[in-house]
């Protein structure tokens, strides 16, 4: 604890934003970096807790003090070690990811916590600007071969692990470009797909080979993979997205999964081309998106970027508090209001309780979408929902994006044909510990092990899974979990 009374003396300070009116014109990172001087300042904050719940907020259990203490300090190199000695990826997180652990840090009782986000991001920024930052290639080969499906941040963080343990790692995708839903599920004005490559490059440099382009149980034969590999691990994802069953739902153009949307304008801004027959676009319409989640958010920032007439977001759940009790939820993630920085750049309105019942058209395309406000009440111990009476409202709709999450992984294909046991919810089945499932040298970690989650914790998984397939192959692992 650099300085005892730096949570005394200085006060919370994040990073800041280019105004709306500006940013809404581009797609690039908008957040304004607070200079090295600042963050050192911030650093000086953190108290260095006997019992640093910050570590139980972060499933990848940074060593946060040690990091904040290296910034205050002066010692960018050290904090950059000691953050990638527990997270492979921190712009990753230091973009993305919510921030539980400043949820749980000891100052937030006074709504005051660490910006520990801002920094983390800082020293991962700092390391690449220095050169820092290089490839860890092992000393010996182990000249056992590993397949990782899929190559989001689950199938990144394992790979880099494997690799680095000596293993042969191949990295299979089905999509054109390698990242999952960084790449493509991740809108660029959140996070820009340079820090993607430049790990793919660093990977590479490790050892990793990345295939493109790969279907496995597709394009390539499951018993093919099985035949090659000592080990197979997938962390092919949870991208069987919920559906909207209601009337019209399939009679009108213009309902779409999120996921296909925010998929389109990340190519485009890769420089692909977009055929006019299957593009979709918000622009000069009024655009519904239904879920209230962080990919709701990423529609809402997208579609004002493409020029929508206007944009309401409908979310079935009650809205939550302003603020949270501390002395009820307190270190944990609470459930209170959040607003992003989407909604701050022109959101028409959000509907809380409000439950989607039909959508109509003219001439086969979506037109309006009706609803109706919902209650929600206790039996049994559930939560049930009934309509409030005479609450109807229909809303102008030229674009309906269904953002309600996602059920399981997708089945078809390669689940199905490898025939691994799936658990009640359809996910994979494999223990958090082993991550191995009913099929022999076959492991899952992610996602679709887990069900849809953050990218902090499919880091967090991969690692353990790559641990568990070392251990697998040689017998022992001094990979960290």
């Amino acid at each position: 604890m650099g300085k005892p009374t730096g949570f005394m003396e200085l006060a919370r300070t994040e990073r800041s934003y280019e105004a709306p009116s500006d940013r809404i014109k581009h797609y690039r990172e908008f957040t304004i970096a607070p200079s090295d001087e600042k963050m050192a300042e911030q650093g000086s904050r953190c108290m260095d807790c006997g019992i640093p719940f910050c570590h139980q907020g972060c499933p990848v259990n940074n060593i946060i003090p040690e990091w904040n203490d290296g910034v205050f300090h002066g010692n960018w190199q050290e904090a950059l070690a000691v953050l990638h000695s527990t997270n492979n990826f921190p712009e990753f997180t230091g973009s993305i990811c919510p921030a539980p652990c400043e949820a749980a840090c000891t100052l937030n009782l006074t709504d005051q916590p660490v910006t520990i986000k801002s920094i983390e991001r800082a020293i991962i920024d700092k390391g690449w600007e220095m050169g820092w930052v290089k490839p860890l290639i092992p000393a010996q080969r182990s000249g056992k071969r590993v397949a990782v499906i899929g190559s989001g941040p689950a199938g990144m963080a394992c790979a880099q692990q494997l690799a680095r343990a000596g293993h042969d790692v191949v990295v299979y995708e089905k999509n054109d470009r390698i990242g999952g839903l960084l790449r493509y599920g991740i809108p660029d004005f959140k996070m820009e797909k340079s820090h993607i490559d430049r790990r793919i490059a660093q990977m590479q440099a490790e050892g990793v080979r990345f295939r493109p382009n790969s279907n496995i149980g597709t394009d390539i034969p499951v018993q093919k993979i099985l035949d090659e590999f000592d080990a197979v691990v997938l962390a092919v994802g949870s991208e069987k997205p919920r559906d909207l069953e209601v009337a019209g739902r399939n009679d009108f153009e213009g309902v779409h999964f999120a996921m296909d949307f925010l998929r389109q304008q990340n190519k485009r801004n890769a420089g692909d081309t977009i055929p006019e027959d299957v593009a979709i676009s918000a622009e000069g319409k009024h655009v519904v998106v239904i879920g209230g989640g962080d990919t709701g958010s990423d529609c809402i920032g997208t579609s004002i970027r493409q020029g929508a007439l206007s944009v309401v977001q409908l979310e079935i759940l009650p809205k939550p508090p302003e603020k949270e009790n501390k002395l009820t939820t307190w270190p944990n993630w609470p459930n209170k209001l959040r607003t992003t920085t989407s909604h701050d750049e022109g959101i028409k309105h959000r509907y809380w309780s409000a439950n989607t019942q039909s959508v109509t058209g003219k001439d086969g395309v979506i037109t309006h979408l009706n609803a109706v406000e919902v209650e929600w009440k206790q039996e049994g111990g559930q939560w049930k929902m009934s309509d409030k009476e005479g609450s109807a409202f229909t809303l102008d709709a030229d674009l309906v994006l269904l953002a309600m999450g996602f059920v399981h992984p997708v089945h078809e294909g390669l689940l199905k044909q490898l025939g691994v046991e799936l658990d009640g919810r359809g996910q994979i089945k494999a223990t958090e510990k082993q991550y191995s499932t009913s099929v022999n040298k076959v492991f899952a970690a992610g996602d679709g092990r887990r069900g849809q989650s953050l990218v902090v914790w499919a880091i967090r998984e991969g690692r353990q899974a790559a641990k568990a397939v070392d251990e697998f192959l040689m017998g022992s692992s001094e990979l960290p979990r």
